[in-house]
Protein backbone atom coordinates (compact mmCIF):
# COMPACT_ATOMS: atom_id res chain seq x y z
CA UNK A 1 0.00 0.00 0.00
CA UNK A 2 1.52 3.22 -1.14
CA UNK A 3 -0.67 5.26 1.29
CA UNK A 4 -3.72 5.56 3.03
CA UNK A 5 -6.04 8.16 4.22
CA UNK A 6 -8.17 8.35 7.57
CA UNK A 7 -10.89 10.30 7.64
CA UNK A 8 -11.25 12.54 10.84
CA UNK A 9 -14.56 14.19 11.90
CA UNK A 10 -11.80 16.95 13.35
CA UNK A 11 -9.01 17.20 10.89
CA UNK A 12 -10.82 16.17 7.89
CA UNK A 13 -8.24 13.81 5.24
CA UNK A 14 -5.04 12.58 7.28
CA UNK A 15 -2.90 11.22 4.66
CA UNK A 16 -0.43 9.01 4.86
CA UNK A 17 2.66 8.12 2.39
CA UNK A 18 4.62 4.73 2.46
CA UNK A 19 7.46 6.62 0.46
CA UNK A 20 7.75 8.91 3.21
CA UNK A 21 10.42 7.01 6.10
CA UNK A 22 8.40 8.63 8.65
CA UNK A 23 4.95 7.79 7.60
CA UNK A 24 6.52 4.48 6.77
CA UNK A 25 7.01 3.73 10.28
CA UNK A 26 4.07 5.26 11.59
CA UNK A 27 1.95 3.32 9.43
CA UNK A 28 3.44 0.17 11.58
CA UNK A 29 2.85 1.78 14.72
CA UNK A 30 -0.70 2.23 13.60
CA UNK A 31 -0.92 -1.62 12.51
CA UNK A 32 0.44 -2.93 15.86
CA UNK A 33 -1.22 -4.92 18.08
CA UNK A 34 -0.57 -2.40 21.05
CA UNK A 35 -1.76 0.65 18.92
CA UNK A 36 -4.80 -1.40 17.66
CA UNK A 37 -6.05 -1.98 21.57
CA UNK A 38 -6.34 1.51 21.94
CA UNK A 39 -9.53 1.12 19.97
CA UNK A 40 -10.97 -0.61 22.63
CA UNK A 41 -9.99 2.10 25.45
CA UNK A 42 -12.77 4.99 25.40
CA UNK A 43 -11.32 8.22 25.63
CA UNK A 44 -13.14 9.92 28.31
CA UNK A 45 -13.41 6.62 30.64
CA UNK A 46 -16.77 6.71 32.11
CA UNK A 47 -17.97 9.91 30.83
CA UNK A 48 -20.21 8.17 27.96
CA UNK A 49 -22.32 7.91 31.48
CA UNK A 50 -22.95 11.54 31.59
CA UNK A 51 -22.87 12.53 27.76
CA UNK A 52 -23.93 9.81 25.58
CA UNK A 53 -22.07 10.76 22.89
CA UNK A 54 -18.28 9.90 24.54
CA UNK A 55 -18.04 7.15 23.02
CA UNK A 56 -14.62 8.03 20.96
CA UNK A 57 -11.57 6.33 21.86
CA UNK A 58 -8.04 6.65 22.62
CA UNK A 59 -7.24 5.21 19.14
CA UNK A 60 -8.98 7.99 17.37
CA UNK A 61 -7.13 10.60 19.75
CA UNK A 62 -3.86 9.62 19.24
CA UNK A 63 -4.38 10.06 15.06
CA UNK A 64 -5.42 12.88 16.05
CA UNK A 65 -2.40 14.40 18.06
CA UNK A 66 0.12 12.97 15.37
CA UNK A 67 -1.74 14.91 12.79
CA UNK A 68 -1.60 18.31 14.79
CA UNK A 69 2.42 17.31 15.40
CA UNK A 70 2.80 17.12 12.03
CA UNK A 71 1.57 20.16 11.08
CA UNK A 72 2.87 21.59 13.83
CA UNK A 73 6.54 20.35 12.51
CA UNK A 74 6.23 21.41 9.57
CA UNK A 75 5.82 25.60 10.08
CA UNK A 76 8.97 25.15 13.05
CA UNK A 77 11.63 23.33 10.55
CA UNK A 78 10.45 26.04 8.53
CA UNK A 79 12.34 28.28 11.28
CA UNK A 80 15.02 26.41 11.80
CA UNK A 81 16.15 23.73 9.15
CA UNK A 82 18.19 21.24 11.50
CA UNK A 83 15.05 19.93 13.42
CA UNK A 84 14.22 17.70 10.58
CA UNK A 85 16.75 14.83 12.06
CA UNK A 86 14.41 14.96 14.75
CA UNK A 87 11.02 14.29 12.96
CA UNK A 88 10.84 10.54 13.67
CA UNK A 89 11.21 10.60 17.14
CA UNK A 90 8.90 13.49 17.65
CA UNK A 91 6.05 11.84 15.09
CA UNK A 92 6.35 8.43 16.87
CA UNK A 93 6.09 9.81 20.71
CA UNK A 94 2.79 12.04 19.03
CA UNK A 95 1.14 9.45 17.97
CA UNK A 96 2.03 6.49 21.21
CA UNK A 97 1.71 9.19 24.13
CA UNK A 98 -1.39 7.34 25.34
CA UNK A 99 -0.43 3.56 24.05
CA UNK A 100 -0.32 3.38 28.20
CA UNK A 101 -2.95 3.56 28.97
CA UNK A 102 -4.85 1.09 30.95
CA UNK A 103 -9.31 0.55 31.03
CA UNK A 104 -11.47 3.43 30.81
CA UNK A 105 -8.42 5.94 30.69
CA UNK A 106 -7.50 7.97 33.43
CA UNK A 107 -10.28 6.25 35.60
CA UNK A 108 -7.44 3.12 36.01
CA UNK A 109 -5.23 5.73 37.27
CA UNK A 110 -7.39 6.19 40.16
CA UNK A 111 -8.69 2.32 39.98
CA UNK A 112 -5.59 0.84 39.83
CA UNK A 113 -2.71 2.62 40.59
CA UNK A 114 -1.09 2.91 37.00
CA UNK A 115 0.71 5.55 35.84
CA UNK A 116 0.36 5.91 31.93
CA UNK A 117 3.17 7.81 31.04
CA UNK A 118 5.06 4.89 33.19
CA UNK A 119 3.37 2.22 30.87
CA UNK A 120 3.96 4.25 27.68
CA UNK A 121 7.67 3.90 27.80
CA UNK A 122 7.80 0.61 29.03
CA UNK A 123 4.97 -0.48 26.14
CA UNK A 124 7.60 1.16 24.00
CA UNK A 125 10.56 -0.93 24.65
CA UNK A 126 9.39 -4.05 25.33
CA UNK A 127 6.66 -4.60 22.87
CA UNK A 128 9.18 -6.61 20.02
CA UNK A 129 6.24 -4.75 16.97
CA UNK A 130 6.55 -1.18 18.49
CA UNK A 131 10.25 -1.32 19.12
CA UNK A 132 10.63 -2.98 15.84
CA UNK A 133 9.01 -0.29 13.96
CA UNK A 134 11.13 1.95 15.90
CA UNK A 135 14.70 0.52 14.96
CA UNK A 136 14.05 -0.62 11.59
CA UNK A 137 13.64 3.41 11.37
CA UNK A 138 16.64 4.51 12.79
CA UNK A 139 18.73 2.46 15.52
CA UNK A 140 18.07 4.00 18.94
CA UNK A 141 14.64 5.57 18.13
CA UNK A 142 12.86 3.46 21.08
CA UNK A 143 14.80 4.23 23.80
CA UNK A 144 14.88 7.74 22.88
CA UNK A 145 10.86 7.78 22.48
CA UNK A 146 10.74 5.90 25.69
CA UNK A 147 12.60 8.40 27.33
CA UNK A 148 10.17 11.03 26.04
CA UNK A 149 6.76 9.65 26.99
CA UNK A 150 8.34 7.91 30.39
CA UNK A 151 10.68 10.88 31.67
CA UNK A 152 10.18 13.98 29.47
CA UNK A 153 13.88 13.79 28.15
CA UNK A 154 14.43 14.61 24.31
CA UNK A 155 17.36 15.51 22.05
CA UNK A 156 15.79 19.32 21.32
CA UNK A 157 13.68 21.20 23.95
CA UNK A 158 10.61 22.22 21.81
CA UNK A 159 10.24 18.79 20.79
CA UNK A 160 9.17 17.90 24.31
CA UNK A 161 7.36 20.99 23.98
CA UNK A 162 5.27 19.64 21.23
CA UNK A 163 4.75 16.20 23.28
CA UNK A 164 4.35 17.48 26.84
CA UNK A 165 3.93 21.20 27.89
CA UNK A 166 0.97 23.25 28.37
CA UNK A 167 0.46 23.78 24.66
CA UNK A 168 1.52 20.23 23.24
CA UNK A 169 -0.64 18.34 20.11
CA UNK A 170 -2.05 16.42 23.17
CA UNK A 171 -3.70 18.98 25.14
CA UNK A 172 -4.60 20.84 21.09
CA UNK A 173 -6.51 17.56 20.11
CA UNK A 174 -8.79 16.52 23.24
CA UNK A 175 -10.02 19.60 23.69
CA UNK A 176 -11.37 20.04 20.31
CA UNK A 177 -12.20 16.07 20.63
CA UNK A 178 -14.06 16.25 23.77
CA UNK A 179 -15.88 18.83 23.46
CA UNK A 180 -17.43 17.86 19.71
CA UNK A 181 -17.65 13.91 20.98
CA UNK A 182 -19.95 15.40 24.58
CA UNK A 183 -21.93 17.65 22.58
CA UNK A 184 -20.58 20.57 24.73
CA UNK A 185 -18.90 24.40 22.80
CA UNK A 186 -16.32 24.93 25.08
CA UNK A 187 -13.73 23.41 24.05
CA UNK A 188 -13.66 25.33 20.64
CA UNK A 189 -10.55 26.78 19.58
CA UNK A 190 -8.91 28.03 16.21
CA UNK A 191 -6.24 25.67 15.79
CA UNK A 192 -4.95 27.23 12.58
CA UNK A 193 -4.65 30.62 14.43
CA UNK A 194 -2.51 28.80 17.03
CA UNK A 195 -0.43 26.30 15.44
CA UNK A 196 0.39 29.68 12.71
CA UNK A 197 1.59 31.23 16.12
CA UNK A 198 3.53 29.18 17.08
CA UNK A 199 7.83 30.00 16.69
CA UNK A 200 10.69 29.23 18.22
CA UNK A 201 12.69 31.43 20.87
CA UNK A 202 16.26 32.17 20.77
CA UNK A 203 17.01 29.63 23.33
CA UNK A 204 15.33 26.88 20.75
CA UNK A 205 11.82 26.24 22.86
CA UNK A 206 8.66 26.38 21.85
CA UNK A 207 7.25 30.17 21.82
CA UNK A 208 4.19 32.22 20.87
CA UNK A 209 4.38 35.16 18.32
CA UNK A 210 2.40 37.84 19.24
CA UNK A 211 0.02 37.48 16.67
CA UNK A 212 -1.08 34.39 18.79
CA UNK A 213 -1.64 35.68 21.94
CA UNK A 214 -5.62 36.01 21.59
CA UNK A 215 -6.23 32.13 20.37
CA UNK A 216 -3.84 31.33 22.95
CA UNK A 217 -5.84 32.89 25.78
CA UNK A 218 -9.01 31.18 24.19
CA UNK A 219 -7.35 27.87 24.46
CA UNK A 220 -6.55 28.24 28.12
CA UNK A 221 -9.95 29.26 29.33
CA UNK A 222 -11.25 26.66 26.86
CA UNK A 223 -9.56 24.01 28.76
CA UNK A 224 -10.55 25.40 32.36
CA UNK A 225 -14.08 25.66 30.87
CA UNK A 226 -13.74 21.95 30.37
CA UNK A 227 -12.45 20.54 33.11
CA UNK A 228 -15.00 22.35 34.92
CA UNK A 229 -18.01 21.48 32.80
CA UNK A 230 -16.83 17.90 31.42
CA UNK A 231 -13.66 16.49 33.02
CA UNK A 232 -15.14 17.30 36.27
CA UNK A 233 -18.50 16.45 35.98
CA UNK A 234 -20.42 15.74 39.06
CA UNK A 235 -21.59 12.63 37.45
CA UNK A 236 -18.14 11.94 36.52
CA UNK A 237 -17.04 11.97 40.05
CA UNK A 238 -19.73 9.59 40.87
CA UNK A 239 -18.95 7.21 38.32
CA UNK A 240 -15.20 7.21 39.45
CA UNK A 241 -16.22 6.53 43.19
CA UNK A 242 -18.31 3.76 42.24
CA UNK A 243 -15.89 2.13 39.65
CA UNK A 244 -13.08 2.89 42.76
CA UNK A 245 -15.78 0.72 45.63
CA UNK A 246 -15.84 -1.83 42.23
CA UNK A 247 -11.87 -2.80 42.53
CA UNK A 248 -11.63 -2.52 45.83
CA UNK A 249 -14.99 -4.72 47.10
CA UNK A 250 -13.27 -7.50 44.27
CA UNK A 251 -10.18 -7.33 45.70
CA UNK A 252 -11.10 -7.24 49.58
CA UNK A 253 -13.42 -10.69 48.43
CA UNK A 254 -10.60 -12.49 47.21
CA UNK A 255 -10.20 -14.91 44.38
CA UNK A 256 -12.05 -17.59 46.42
CA UNK A 257 -15.19 -15.47 46.40
CA UNK A 258 -14.85 -13.57 43.11
CA UNK A 259 -14.34 -15.37 39.54
CA UNK A 260 -11.61 -13.07 37.22
CA UNK A 261 -9.92 -14.80 34.33
CA UNK A 262 -5.82 -15.08 34.29
CA UNK A 263 -5.40 -11.45 33.21
CA UNK A 264 -7.39 -10.07 35.42
CA UNK A 265 -6.50 -12.06 38.42
CA UNK A 266 -3.08 -10.08 37.71
CA UNK A 267 -4.47 -6.80 37.79
CA UNK A 268 -6.27 -7.14 40.98
CA UNK A 269 -4.63 -9.65 43.10
CA UNK A 270 -1.28 -9.62 42.21
CA UNK A 271 -0.47 -5.82 40.86
CA UNK A 272 3.01 -5.54 40.83
CA UNK A 273 3.21 -8.51 38.83
CA UNK A 274 1.88 -6.99 35.86
CA UNK A 275 3.97 -7.18 32.93
CA UNK A 276 3.54 -5.90 29.19
CA UNK A 277 1.45 -8.64 28.10
CA UNK A 278 -0.73 -8.89 30.24
CA UNK A 279 -1.30 -5.09 30.40
CA UNK A 280 -1.68 -5.08 26.94
CA UNK A 281 -4.66 -7.82 27.55
CA UNK A 282 -6.61 -5.70 29.86
CA UNK A 283 -9.02 -2.76 27.62
CA UNK A 284 -12.35 -1.44 27.93
CA UNK A 285 -14.13 -5.04 27.15
CA UNK A 286 -12.14 -7.08 28.96
CA UNK A 287 -12.96 -5.27 32.44
CA UNK A 288 -16.82 -4.58 31.44
CA UNK A 289 -17.20 -8.43 31.04
CA UNK A 290 -15.87 -9.09 34.35
CA UNK A 291 -18.40 -6.22 35.67
CA UNK A 292 -21.41 -8.27 33.75
CA UNK A 293 -20.19 -11.65 35.64
CA UNK A 294 -19.84 -10.24 38.68
CA UNK A 295 -23.41 -8.14 38.46
CA UNK A 296 -24.60 -11.77 37.89
CA UNK A 297 -22.03 -13.82 39.93
CA UNK A 298 -20.16 -11.78 42.61
CA UNK A 299 -21.72 -11.77 46.11
CA UNK A 300 -23.73 -9.12 47.07
CA UNK A 301 -22.08 -5.88 47.91
CA UNK A 302 -19.73 -6.53 44.69
CA UNK A 303 -22.24 -7.25 42.68
CA UNK A 304 -24.92 -4.41 43.59
CA UNK A 305 -22.05 -1.95 42.63
CA UNK A 306 -21.69 -3.53 39.28
CA UNK A 307 -25.61 -3.60 38.60
CA UNK A 308 -25.54 -0.04 39.82
CA UNK A 309 -22.70 1.23 36.99
CA UNK A 310 -24.04 -1.17 34.10
CA UNK A 311 -27.56 0.13 34.92
CA UNK A 312 -26.34 3.49 35.26
CA UNK A 313 -28.61 3.71 38.72
CA UNK A 314 -26.08 6.22 39.70
CA UNK A 315 -25.95 8.00 42.77
CA UNK A 316 -26.60 12.02 43.64
CA UNK A 317 -23.56 14.06 44.54
CA UNK A 318 -23.79 17.62 46.06
CA UNK A 319 -21.51 20.06 46.36
CA UNK A 320 -20.26 21.17 49.62
CA UNK A 321 -16.98 23.06 48.75
CA UNK A 322 -17.90 25.97 50.79
CA UNK A 323 -18.03 23.93 54.15
CA UNK A 324 -15.35 23.18 56.26
CA UNK A 325 -13.47 20.17 56.65
CA UNK A 326 -15.41 19.72 59.90
CA UNK A 327 -18.84 20.06 58.51
CA UNK A 328 -17.99 17.96 55.52
CA UNK A 329 -17.42 15.06 57.71
CA UNK A 330 -20.43 16.14 59.79
CA UNK A 331 -22.90 16.12 56.28
CA UNK A 332 -21.52 12.27 55.40
CA UNK A 333 -22.27 11.75 58.83
CA UNK A 334 -26.01 12.71 58.14
CA UNK A 335 -25.98 11.05 54.76
CA UNK A 336 -24.94 7.53 55.96
CA UNK A 337 -27.67 7.75 58.74
CA UNK A 338 -30.56 8.40 56.60
CA UNK A 339 -28.96 5.62 54.11
CA UNK A 340 -28.98 2.90 56.99
CA UNK A 341 -32.63 4.27 57.91
CA UNK A 342 -33.70 3.29 54.17
CA UNK A 343 -32.16 -0.01 54.41
CA UNK A 344 -29.53 0.79 52.31
CA UNK A 345 -25.64 -0.07 52.63
CA UNK A 346 -23.64 3.47 53.42
CA UNK A 347 -20.77 1.92 52.75
CA UNK A 348 -21.83 1.15 48.93
CA UNK A 349 -24.19 4.47 48.59
CA UNK A 350 -22.40 7.12 50.81
CA UNK A 351 -18.68 9.13 50.30
CA UNK A 352 -17.19 11.64 50.18
CA UNK A 353 -15.12 13.03 47.00
CA UNK A 354 -12.51 15.77 46.99
CA UNK A 355 -11.24 17.11 43.24
CA UNK A 356 -8.55 19.77 42.46
CA UNK A 357 -8.20 20.96 39.22
CA UNK A 358 -4.51 22.99 39.17
CA UNK A 359 -4.75 25.78 37.12
CA UNK A 360 -2.16 27.05 34.60
CA UNK A 361 1.24 26.32 35.73
CA UNK A 362 3.46 29.25 35.32
CA UNK A 363 6.21 27.45 36.06
CA UNK A 364 5.65 24.50 34.71
CA UNK A 365 6.43 24.28 30.89
CA UNK A 366 5.03 27.60 31.05
CA UNK A 367 4.50 29.50 27.63
CA UNK A 368 6.46 32.44 26.44
CA UNK A 369 5.79 35.28 24.04
CA UNK A 370 8.64 35.76 21.59
CA UNK A 371 8.52 38.89 18.68
CA UNK A 372 12.29 38.09 17.78
CA UNK A 373 13.65 40.24 20.55
CA UNK A 374 12.19 40.06 23.95
CA UNK A 375 11.08 36.34 25.59
CA UNK A 376 8.25 37.21 28.42
CA UNK A 377 6.00 34.85 30.38
CA UNK A 378 2.43 34.74 29.24
CA UNK A 379 1.16 35.63 32.47
CA UNK A 380 3.27 39.15 32.60
CA UNK A 381 1.48 39.97 29.12
CA UNK A 382 -2.07 38.44 29.77
CA UNK A 383 -4.23 39.68 32.79
CA UNK A 384 -6.26 36.60 31.39
CA UNK A 385 -3.58 33.93 31.71
CA UNK A 386 -2.19 35.22 35.32
CA UNK A 387 -5.89 34.78 36.44
CA UNK A 388 -6.15 30.89 35.40
CA UNK A 389 -2.79 30.06 37.37
CA UNK A 390 -5.04 29.58 40.57
CA UNK A 391 -5.97 26.29 41.04
CA UNK A 392 -9.65 25.10 41.76
CA UNK A 393 -11.27 22.56 43.61
CA UNK A 394 -14.57 20.86 44.83
CA UNK A 395 -15.81 18.66 47.57
CA UNK A 396 -18.92 15.92 46.35
CA UNK A 397 -21.02 14.22 48.94
CA UNK A 398 -21.98 11.52 47.03
CA UNK A 399 -25.31 10.09 48.53
CA UNK A 400 -28.59 7.58 47.44
CA UNK A 401 -31.43 9.47 45.61
CA UNK A 402 -34.02 8.18 47.53
CA UNK A 403 -32.76 10.21 50.47
CA UNK A 404 -31.88 13.41 48.33
CA UNK A 405 -34.21 15.98 49.89
CA UNK A 406 -34.74 14.74 53.27
CA UNK A 407 -30.08 14.73 53.73
CA UNK A 408 -30.26 18.36 52.50
CA UNK A 409 -33.13 19.23 55.23
CA UNK A 410 -31.01 17.77 58.35
CA UNK A 411 -27.97 19.46 56.02
CA UNK A 412 -29.43 22.67 56.32
CA UNK A 413 -30.82 22.35 59.58
CA UNK A 414 -27.34 20.84 61.29
CA UNK A 415 -25.75 23.57 59.64
CA UNK A 416 -27.74 26.59 61.04
CA UNK A 417 -27.31 24.96 64.63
Amino acid sequence: MKSRNYHDPLHGGMELNNDNEEERMIMRLIDSMPFQRLRRIRQLGPAFLTFHGAESSRFTHSLGAFHIAKKAFKKLIKIEPKLKEHKGILYASALLHDIGHGPLSHSSEEIFGIKHEQWSAKVVKENNEISNALEDFEEGTTNKVAELLGEGKAPKKVIKSLISSQLDCDRLDYLLRDSYSTGTHYGQLDLERILSALTLAADGDLAISPKGLMAVEHYLVVRSLMYRSVYNHRINEVCNWILEKIVRMARILGPQKVWADDYMKIWLWSPNEIDTNSFLENDDIRTGYHFLRWKEEAPEPLSELCKRFINRDLLQAVNISEMSNEDQLQALVIARKLAEKSGLNSDLTCGLRHQKTHGYYPYKSGLRLWDGVSLKALEEVSPLVKSLIYPTGAAWLIHPKLIHVEFKQELEQSLRN
